[in-house]
């Protein structure tokens, strides 16, 4: 198939989904992920952004200061992250799937020759077969650190790139109404235009293992809609959850 008529799109996947809500990260979710790519590759490119590193380095590593300290996290990350980015090769290769590491910041994003070059390259690895994976520089940067488990790097870099779908992997079943969480039967709101509409929906709380929450995904939805740009919050904590939710076979939002 010819790839310049393959859909674009970005994955970015959460700290919760990649652990599966637990302190470990997950080899099975990964494994589920790269399946899941490896069926799909033929319709679409894929450019993940992947938070993680923090919860990877605290399977082997305790440091002794407190986690809440900000340059503790730093440090985190910068063990976790080439161990994280040794998970995904491990489970993509056996896909047979190549992967390249891509750590960016902010500032990269306000410098127009900078997102020319991240473009440039992303485009060069995606026509080489190569998967970019994408993380924040979090030794030098830490606004994701503090609040956002890279929902707005991940927005940002849809943008750049101008994919087609910028696909959200979290904990819920995408944004419940906050009528229906008040009587523990949380019901998805499907599809919404008016981002306005979802914030009196939406609560501050953070995720277990993540530093987003919804607010930080509807700051990720309004850099995406000035693009216009479609995005999907879905679940993925299930096995099979990319593909289902393309199939619409699962409840999730949609954002347009």
């Amino acid at each position: 198939m010819d790839k310049s008529a393959k859909k674009r799109i970005l994955l970015k996947i959460g700290s919760n989904t990649l652990t599966k809500e637990t302190n470990t990260i997950s080899r099975e979710k990964l494994a589920d992920i790269a399946v899941q790519i490896s069926k799909l590759k033929d319709q679409y490119d894929f450019v993940i952004v992947s938070s993680g590193a923090i919860a990877a380095a605290k399977e082997f590593v305790k440091l002794q200061v407190k986690d809440s300290n900000i340059q503790v996290k730093q440090a985190l990350a910068s063990i976790g992250q080439p161990y994280l980015m040794r998970l995904f090769q491990d489970a993509f290769a056996k896909e047979n799937l190549l992967t390249a590491q891509c750590l960016l910041s902010y500032a990269d994003f306000e410098n127009k020759d900078t997102q020319a070059n991240i473009s440039n390259t992303i485009s060069v690895l995606l026509e080489n077969n190569y998967i970019p994976i994408i993380n924040e520089n979090d030794t030098v940067s830490t606004e994701e650190i503090k609040f956002g488990d890279n929902d707005k790097l991940a927005a940002l870099t849809a943008s750049l790139l101008k994919v087609n779908l910028c696909v959200i992997a979290t904990n819920t079943n995408g944004i419940y109404t906050k009528a229906s969480m008040k009587l523990g039967v949380p019901k998805t709101i499907l599809e919404v235009t008016n981002i306005e509409v979802l914030k009196s929906e939406v609560s501050d709380e953070k995720s277990s293992h993540g530093t987003g929450g919804m607010a930080s995904k509807l700051i990720a939805a309004e850099i995406l809609q000035k693009d216009e740009i479609e995005m999907h919050i879905v679940n993925g904590l299930g096995n099979n959850f990319l593909i289902d939710s393309l199939n619409n076979k699962v409840n999730y939002t949609t954002i347009k």
